[in-house]
């Protein structure tokens, strides 16, 4: 068996040196690429998924003016949750640019040096506009559970954005927590996430 479950995207390149038939473990949320995908049909490549069980993350959180305060409630929510995280600020309720706290979360995911993301401004848009434009980020707006749910379900979303002055406390909280324990991995979904990166990575090869 080839184990591949290090990966989070698996590529053609990954599996041109492997024999017809080769069983593969990938991790249970990686990503196919389509040209990846036909090679294992073309091969008849056998995939096993590997669960992660325990594995620690850092959230990587920040906040302009407006979700200032709703950032200090998440980072109660994130202790009792027993996850780490890191915030980017900001620290009080001067007025600051959303696009700079968001940018700071949203590079920190990119570079992956973060696995996950929340930010939160006043309204939530501005701020996953911003995470949106960088390389490897899929940010999701969410005003209820349900959509948040979908977003990591369907989407693999690895930001999530939130509007302080949209959302009580409350609400904020099933939310994240939804969030947070939501996975994708049912491989339709996970196919559909590939042609996205496949998307996203033309374009940057054509700028």
């Amino acid at each position: 068996m080839q184990d591949l479950s290090e990966k989070q995207v698996i590529t053609e390149q990954d599996l041109k040196i492997l024999a017809e038939g080769t069983k593969i473990q990938l991790a249970e949320n990686a990503i196919i690429t389509p040209l990846a995908l036909d090679l294992i049909s073309a091969r008849r490549l056998e995939i096993t998924r590997r669960r992660r069980h325990g594995k620690k993350r850092i959230i990587a959180i920040s906040a302009d003016h407006g979700g200032y305060e709703m950032k200090e409630a998440l980072k109660i929510l994130l202790k009792e949750l027993g996850l780490e995280y890191y915030d980017f600020g900001t620290y009080d309720t001067k007025a600051v640019d959303y696009p700079d706290y968001a940018f700071m979360v949203a590079n920190g995911v990119s570079q992956e040096n973060f696995s996950l993301g929340i930010i939160i401004d006043g309204a939530g848009i501005g701020s996953c506009m911003v995470a949106n434009k960088l390389p490897g980020v899929r940010a999701a707006m969410a005003t209820n559970v349900a959509l948040a749910r979908n977003s990591r379900e369907h989407n693999d979303a690895n930001v999530l954005t939130l509007g302080g002055k949209m959302i009580s406390i409350e609400e904020m909280k099933e939310i994240v927590k939804v969030w947070l324990n939501t996975s994708i991995t049912e491989e339709r979904h996970l196919n559909r996430v590939a042609k996205i990166i496949n998307i996203e990575k033309q374009y940057i090869k054509n700028k």
